[in-house]
């Protein structure tokens, strides 16, 4: 058996043939700013219709949201009243405002949607995930940082239909003795 363990020396030969290093900092004492390493991944076009939008849809539990996505002071119109109005909660709110958060683009889009079906966490929960896909489409570049927090993705978990036999989904009836 030969013994496979080679030397500082012996792997010479293999950094002649690697590819050339960032370039070092002039002065010594001073650091070099490195350019962030972006993977080369192929960017997807952006999707704008003929008014400077962007297009998408939300969906959550039994929730629909078109949202329109264009640059603008950061207003928010859900079916036509301004988000503070329709979502009184605030933490209904921060849920739709999440995206803008992420990429850090807070008040620097407006966001037309109409919300249709679901409770209000079911519809906000739909809004943010239009807001999400309209960003991507309108800024390509944003999308893998929007689809690293789980943005895009859609939750696809819906209420449990009744069955028949039973008080609920799965709930059977109160059993009585007598």
């Amino acid at each position: 058996m030969s013994d496979n363990r080679q030397s500082l020396s012996d792997l010479a030969s293999l950094t002649a043939n690697a590819p050339a290093a960032a370039p070092a900092a002039a002065v010594e004492g001073e650091a070099s700013v490195a350019a962030p390493v972006v993977p080369s991944a192929p960017l997807r076009d952006q999707e704008i219709d003929s008014l400077g939008r962007a297009y998408a849809t939300g969906r959550r539990k039994d929730a629909v949201a078109r949202v329109w996505v264009k640059p603008g002071t950061g207003k928010i119109t859900v079916n036509g009243r301004d988000q503070e109005v329709y979502f009184a909660r605030p933490t209904l709110r921060l849920v739709i405002n999440q995206p803008f958060g992420v990429t850090e683009r807070e008040g620097q889009y407006d966001v037309v949607c109409t919300v249709k079906g679901g409770g209000l966490s079911g519809q906000a929960g739909a809004v943010k995930h239009g807001i999400a896909q309209a960003l991507s489409k309108y800024e390509p570049a944003l999308r893998s940082a929007v689809k690293a927090e789980g943005f895009l993705t859609r939750d696809s978990r819906v209420v449990e239909r009744k069955k028949y036999g039973k008080a609920k989904a799965r709930r059977s009836f109160q059993f009585s003795k007598r």
